[in-house]
């Protein structure tokens, strides 16, 4: 089973708006309200792509009703702990001339909900997945995703991160099964500008030295490069098509690979369909779907 983590899953309202004017009464022109949070976008690609996942994470107050009531909705079971003080976020996206965003606050975490969350963690089993991914809410140690990891180290459970610096650089000594920063993340760890693919795969191998399995870089316009535990590097350009939506791209190529991988244990198709699920996300005004990922698989 395909476990995805969820610190503050909240409910995107994302509204368009003609030229914006600050200071006025403006009228949305187009609105939209997605289930949000890094992990829920990888559980609902996968479900798309045909894989079972649970999504677990902290919910609360009626958005939080409504994050669990809407995730079945997306082909997907969630097994949330539901939170007594605050609520889900509201996230609000205004896009105009130039993209805003507003995010909530989320409910305040206490030890005894991150308790409850570990005690579902415990059930996993060896070949289970667990994909943790997004921030930290400031209610919770921020060492959350080194504690998780060094509890279910030895125990056969693939883990893939998708996070910020420091969060990452910490849990790679537990050996992640799958990291995926991009170009310019990987650029900030090492403190440089890494200007060359040489570079990228050189700088990639150092995180497998420091303990990454398989990392796997994204490159915006320019791709993507996956140097595999194996140590394999595969290099594949950008999906073609106009950029509608830039939420989310990053979880659906995660949730892409993970597809691809567990199909047939083979990394470049993995790579090719994390490629393909990244832009049909990239070219569409909520997730991808699976006759559009499928679609430009066949054009990489």
């Amino acid at each position: 089973m395909i476990y995805t983590v969820t610190f503050n899953p909240a409910l995107d309202y994302v509204v368009r708006v003609q030229d914006f004017t600050p200071g006025a009464v403006n009228r949305t022109c187009s609105e939209h309200i997605f289930y949000g949070g890094k992990g829920i976008n990888v559980s609902a690609v996968l479900a798309t792509l045909g894989f079972e996942s649970t999504a677990l994470g902290f919910i609360a107050g009626f958005t939080g009703d409504e994050i669990e009531r809407g995730v079945k909705t997306l082909g997907f079971q969630s097994d949330f702990i539901r939170v007594k003080e605050g609520m889900s976020r509201i996230n609000v996206k205004l896009k105009s001339n130039e993209e805003s965003e507003i995010n909530g606050m989320g409910p305040r975490i206490t030890a005894e909900d991150v308790k409850g969350l570990f005690d579902k963690l415990e059930q996993l089993k060896e070949g289970d997945v667990l994909v943790l991914s997004g921030s930290i809410p400031a209610s919770m140690d921020d060492r959350i995703y080194e504690t998780i990891m060094a509890k279910l180290s030895g125990r056969g459970i693939r883990v893939v991160v998708d996070a910020e610096k420091g969060l990452l650089l910490n849990v790679l000594k537990y050996h992640p099964f799958l990291i995926k920063p991009n170009n310019h993340e990987l650029g900030q760890m090492f403190g440089r500008m890494l200007k060359t693919e040489e570079e990228i795969a050189e700088h990639a191998r150092r995180l497998q030295d420091m303990g990454a399995g398989n990392v796997l870089i994204s490159m915006a316009g320019d791709g993507a490069l996956l140097v595999t535990e194996t140590g394999e590097l595969y290099r594949l350009g950008v999906a073609r098509g106009t950029v509608k939506n830039s939420v989310g791209a990053g979880d659906s190529m995660v949730a892409g690979f993970l597809a691809g991988f567990l199909q047939n244990g083979d990394y470049e198709h993995a790579l090719k369909l994390g490629t393909a699920a990244g832009g049909a996300t990239a070219f569409s005004d909520g997730l991808g779907v699976k006759s559009e990922i499928m679609k430009l698989y066949e054009t990489l």
